[in-house]
């Protein structure tokens, strides 16, 4: 029995359209120039925040005008986060495979708490233990507080479970991302790390920064 961790978007679900949407329209809103969707991928990662500040002109990127634009992007996101947003094909099937092999199920995401949860309920409702994403006062990844705080979770619930499995020593714990940002969570939390191809970042960029678990399908994610 396992814990396995999962990054949200680019590893569950392909949400680079409704980011993308949203981004815009709350660039629009304030005056500032937008961008084709298909290079939103190079854009995400690290919060909402740092997705704004990457689509705003360099010359804009303060604080202040970030924080003008998320008031827009918030609210037009919770409304439009599921449009086109889809799990990326296997993960149904992956996610249901763990599930019946009794392995403990978390999600952790850069994305703010309350679209965390309501895209992971609504694609996958029922399915994971933890799901956490950004929330006020603590770091965004690849600061390891994230899932330190879901096997805190974990182990307050399941205590005896834990006891069983060992997890003092963070042994049964997998990290699933696309990212490597993902990478460095995994790392500094002190747990294995496996990639994903599939996800926003390219397989040779994973390669070329020394990466060396890699999966091309959901497939080929097996825990024995």
């Amino acid at each position: 029995m396992m814990i396995v961790i999962f990054d949200l978007d680019g590893t569950l679900l392909n949400t680079i359209d409704d980011l993308g949407y949203a981004c815009n329209y709350a660039l629009a809103q304030t005056g500032f120039p937008t961008h084709p969707i298909e290079a939103y991928p190079a854009k995400v990662g690290n919060g909402i925040n740092n997705l704004i500040r990457r689509a705003l002109p360099e010359q804009e990127r303060t604080e202040e005008t970030i924080l003008r634009v998320r008031a827009h992007f918030v609210p037009y996101y919770n409304e439009h986060n599921c449009d086109y947003t889809r799990p990326y094909p296997g993960i149904p099937e992956l996610l249901d495979r763990l599930k019946a092999q009794g392995h403990l199920l978390a999600v952790a995401s850069n994305k703010y708490q309350a679209a965390t949860e309501k895209i992971v309920h609504h694609f996958f409702p029922g399915v994971f233990d933890v799901v956490l994403g950004e929330r006020e006062g603590i770091n965004r990844k690849p600061d390891p507080q994230i899932v330190l705080d879901i096997l805190s979770s974990l182990s307050a619930n399941r205590s005896l479970l834990f006891q069983r499995i060992g997890l003092s020593a963070k042994r049964s714990v997998l990290y699933v991302g696309d990212s490597l940002v993902d990478r460095d969570t995994a790392q500094n939390a002190g747990v294995p790390f496996i990639a994903c191809s599939w996800g926003f970042v390219p397989r040779e960029q994973l390669l070329a920064a020394g990466v060396t678990h890699i999966i091309d399908h959901p497939s080929e994610l097996t825990i024995d």
